[in-house]
C-alpha cells in the first residue's frame, strides 16, 4: 500500500502507484515539520535531548578508551579535538535514525555552532581566570593601586611599590590619542559617506590598508619624525602620536559601517524639510548612529590601550609618576605588564599579571559605561 502524503499547506496528495519508494520517503521527510509552520523544523525535545547528551557521554567514553589505553597518545588538547570530531560523527549518526534529512542537518550545523562558541568562551574566560589567578598576590595590596615604583626593587616584596603611574600614563596617552583620532575618524567617515567625489575610493584604500598597519610601525614613524627629525625627547605625547595612528584607521573604518546604515529616508526627510547637508549631518545622521559611533571609538581604544611597541619606542619605560605627557618617559599599563613579566623576578612578574588584570577591568568598565551612555531611550525597559 503506497503512503498518503501531504503538502506544504496540510493537504492530503495521493499516492503515486508508480513511484511507491518515491512516495514514502516524501511523508518521511515532511514528518519532522511543524503542520502549523512547515518552515520550521522539528525543535529541541526528548529526543534530540537524549541524542545530544548520549553521544556526547558515548563519544567520551570511546576517545578515553582509544585515546587514553590503546593508542600511545597523550594531552588534554588532543583529548578534547578527538573527543568533539567523535561526538558530531555520533551525533549526526544518531540523528540519522528516525529523522529526515533537513532535520539532521539542523542539528549537526547547530552542534557546530554551540561546540565553537563553547570554545570562544572557554578560551577567553580560561586567559582571564589564569590572569587573575598569576596576578592575586599583587591585586589584594593597596599600595598597589596608590604608590608607583620609584626606588623600589624588583626583589622588593608585595606590600612596596605599585602601578599608580603606569595607570595614570595609560589614561593620558589613551586619552590624548582620543582626542585627536575621534573627530578625524569621523570626519573621514561622514566624507566617505556623506560627500564622496573622486577622492573617497583613494581615501577608502587608505583607511583599510593602516587597518592592517603594524603598529610596530606606526610607532617607528613617530620616533623618526619627532624624535629624531623635529628633536623632541621622548615622552607621553610622542606615544600618544602614535596611538593616534592605530587609532584613526579604526574609528573611520566602523564608523562608516555604522553611518551606511543610517536608513536613507531620514537623509531625504531632512533635506526635503529645508536643511542643508551639514545640518541633516549634525542633526539627524550622526544622533541616530551615536551607538555604533562609540562601539567604534570603543574598538579603537580596546586596540590603543594594549599597545606596548609603539609605547617602548616613542616613550620608554619609567618607575615614577608624571602628569607631563611632554617631558620624561611615561609608563603605560601594557608596557609595565611587559617589562615586569620579562624580568624574571617572581614577585615582579606577580605585579606584571595584576597590572594586566587592571587593564582588563578598566577595558570592561570602559566599554560597559560607554555602551549605557549611549544607549537609546526607547531601549529601556
Amino acid at each position: 500500500m503506497n503512503a498518503t502524503t501531504t503538502d506544504h499547506a496540510g493537504s492530503e496528495l495521493p499516492p503515486d502507484p508508480a513511484h511507491p519508494i518515491t512516495d514514502a520517503f516524501r511523508a518521511d521527510n515532511w514528518a519532522g515539520y511543524d503542520e502549523d509552520d512547515p518552515r520550521t523544523l522539528s525543535g529541541i525535545n526528548l529526543d534530540s535531548r537524549a541524542s545530544y547528551i548520549g553521544s556526547a557521554l558515548g563519544s567520551l567514553a570511546i576517545v578515553w578508551l582509544v585515546y587514553g589505553s590503546l593508542l600511545p597518545t597523550e594531552g588534554g588538547v588532543g583529548f578534547v579535538i578527538c573527543w568533539i570530531a567523535v561526538f558530531l560523527i555520533m551525533y549526526a549518526a544518531v540523528s540519522w535514525v528516525g529523522n529526515p534529512w533537513p532535520v539532521v542537518v539542523d542539528r549537526f550545523v547547530s552542534a557546530v555552532a554551540g561546540i565553537a562558541a563553547l570554545i570562544v568562551f572557554g578560551a577567553l574566560a580560561s586567559t582571564l581566570i589564569y590572569t587573575v589567578m598569576r596576578g592575586w598576590g599583587a591585586l589584594v595590596h593597596l599600595n598597589f593601586y596608590t604608590q608607583d615604583m620609584a626606588g623600589v626593587r624588583p626583589t622588593d616584596p608585595l606590600t612596596k611599590g605599585g602601578i599608580l603611574h603606569a595607570i595614570v600614563g595609560s589614561f593620558i596617552e589613551v586619552g590624548i590619542a582620543a582626542a585627536m583620532a575621534l573627530p578625524l575618524g569621523i570626519g573621514t567617515a561622514i566624507y566617505l559617506t556623506e560627500v564622496g567625489g573622486r577622492l573617497s575610493q583613494i581615501v577608502r584604500t587608505v583607511v583599510e590598508a593602516m587597518t592592517a598597519l603594524p603598529d610596530i610601525l606606526a610607532g617607528l614613524f613617530i620616533y623618526a619624525v619627532l624624535i629624531i627629525a623635529l628633536g623632541w625627547e621622548r615622552s607621553g605625547f610622542a606615544a600618544a602620536s602614535a596611538l593616534f595612528i592605530t587609532m584613526v584607521p579604526i574609528i573611520a573604518r566602523s564608523a562608516e559601517i555604522q553611518l551606511r546604515l543610517v536608513s536613507g529616508g531620514l537623509r531625504e526627510a531632512g533635506l526635503a524639510l529645508g536643511s542643508s547637508q551639514w545640518a541633516t549631518v549634525r542633526r539627524v545622521i550622526i544622533p541616530s548612529a551615536k551607538s555604533g559611533l562609540a562601539t567604534a571609538l570603543i574598538l579603537a581604544i580596546a586596540r590603543a590601550v594594549g599597545e606596548t611597541a609603539p609605547v617602548l619606542i616613542t616613550s620608554g619605560a619609567s618607575t615614577f609618576l608624571n602628569f607631563n605627557p611632554f617631558v620624561n618617559p611615561m609608563n603605560s599599563l601594557p608596557l609595565f605588564t611587559y617589562s615586569a613579566v620579562r624580568s624574571g623576578q617572581p614577585f615582579y612578574i606577580v605585579r606584571g599579571f595584576g597590572a594586566a588584570t587592571v587593564l582588563l577591568v578598566i577595558v570592561v568598565v570602559l566599554f560597559t559605561t560607554m555602551r549605557m551612555l549611549t544607549r537609546s531611550k526607547g531601549t529601556n525597559r
